[in-house]
């Protein structure tokens, strides 16, 4: 699928995004670790969140669908695991693959963890390690010597916790070592060197874990789980879209209803107060330990700033829209400590760069980071090279570029956020959805 996104001046108007896809994938693994029935409402319906679904179905999980964004998951505790009798196939889903990756190796049998081309060239060794550590087998492929999917698991029912130090902020490391945690005979101790995203921890504590945190400690005892009922707000990645888009276009004016605003996924809307955008947290409030409130923008002029680099973490996966705003602003903005964007579904700052660059823009790429100098589009064709935000970020450049943007292979949106185009409409975009070529 292609996508054609036609000029457009401004946003206005006031969406709910889909649920939180980080939180979506947790409560169904979650459910399924815990004794008694898991209610589930605002579940992300998308590719990965249902790759996670159909793994933990395989390992004789029932989940039932009661209604759109509802599900009934019948937990079977840590011990009631069957093996699965086909590879568990995560697709296109980083999260699926390290957060089962934590869970399996727990369990006493063998499995396979398998994925798409993208996800197949994705580093593992960063959980591999830990996990060997802690008494699991795993074997993957080298690939351009790292370790990668497929991975072979070997689980052990009886794994050791241990203290680990993780090398990087990454919440999908964190949480794998906190799943595999549950199953260990003593504690597991994790220390982080950056604030990653903390809905594991959150709804681990919710589900009546034994979790001690401690700034940048955290402390797992071994733990069984209860059931209980969550609602899942909406996601503050895509939202970030219309966030950006809004933020950067004078006279525009949007309203997201109901949006996770924990304080670990707001990098975002920090790098764009600072660069002078108007935004506003209204009615907030805490719904199953997550912090959720009504984000209302309104556009203006933006400046080019250096981005301090405590905030790139929590804004992590936001960057490619805000390659964008950066180009509707004034002056320079310099960006670093972008390294983890070269390892995720794209290496996202080269294909970022190469594709803004083809529409005119002003932008200078290096190993950890990007300069940009704010800049009018032209149109054209670009690339996204199946890379869900990405595809987005560039299809909401097209509100500062003057002629209609092609975007190329744009499938995997629906990864994530399988209503943005409807979504984009009713703010005011007029985009289409075509067959590509």
């Amino acid at each position: 699928m292609d996508l054609t996104v036609n000029p457009r001046s401004l946003l206005q108007g006031e969406v709910q995004v889909p649920g939180d896809k980080s939180i979506s994938h947790r409560a169904i693994i979650l459910g399924a670790l815990s004794e008694g029935k898991t209610y589930i409402h605002g579940f992300l319906e998308a590719k990965d969140c249902f790759a996670t679904l159909q793994a933990m179905c395989q390992l004789g999980v029932v989940i039932d669908k009661l209604s759109p964004g509802s599900y009934c998951v019948q937990g079977v505790g840590l011990h009631g695991f069957t093996p699965s009798h086909s590879p568990i196939n995560c697709g296109n889903s980083g999260t699926s693959m390290r957060l089962l990756a934590g869970v399996l190796a727990g369990l006493p049998f063998e499995s396979h963890l398998i994925g798409d081309n993208s996800l197949q060239n994705r580093p593992m060794e960063r959980i591999v390690r830990p996990l060997q550590k802690m008494g699991a087998t795993l074997y993957g492929q080298e690939r351009n010597e790292k370790i990668c999917a497929p991975l072979h698991i070997i689980g052990n029912s009886h794994l050791q916790g241990i203290e680990y130090t993780l090398p990087v902020a990454s919440a999908q490391v964190k949480s794998c070592l906190l799943l595999a945690g549950l199953f260990s005979n003593n504690k597991t101790i994790l220390i982080e060197n950056g604030a990653s995203r903390d809905h594991t921890e959150r709804m681990m504590h919710a589900f009546g874990a034994y979790i001690d945190i401690e700034r940048n400690k955290i402390t797992l005892f071994p733990s069984s789980l209860k059931a209980r009922e969550l609602n899942i707000p909406g996601d503050i990645s895509s939202a970030a879209f219309f966030i950006a888009g809004a933020a950067m276009i004078p006279d525009s004016h949007v309203i997201l209803r109901s949006v996770g605003v924990n304080p670990r996924r707001i990098g975002i809307i920090h790098i764009l107060r600072m660069m002078g955008a108007q935004i506003d947290i209204l009615n907030q409030r805490e719904i199953c330990g997550e912090p959720v409130g009504d984000i209302e923008v309104k556009g203006g002029k933006l400046s080019g700033i250096t981005i301090p680099t405590e905030w790139v973490v929590s804004a992590i996966d936001e960057f490619p829209v805000i390659f964008v705003a950066a180009l509707a602003a004034s002056g320079k903005t310099l960006i670093h400590g972008l390294d983890e964007l070269r390892l995720k579904e794209t290496d996202r700052i080269q294909v970022m760069a190469k594709g803004l660059k083809a529409l005119g823009a002003d932008i200078e790429e290096d190993e950890d980071g990007v300069l940009i100098q704010g800049s009018l589009l032209k149109g054209g064709v670009v690339e996204s090279e199946g890379d869900h935000r990405v595809a987005m970020a560039f299809a909401m450049a097209s509100l500062i570029a003057n002629d209609s943007i092609i975007i190329r292979d744009c499938d995997n949106i629906a990864t994530s956020f399988p209503n943005f185009c409807t979504l984009a409409q009713h703010l005011g975009l007029t985009i289409y959805q075509h067959a590509e070529g």
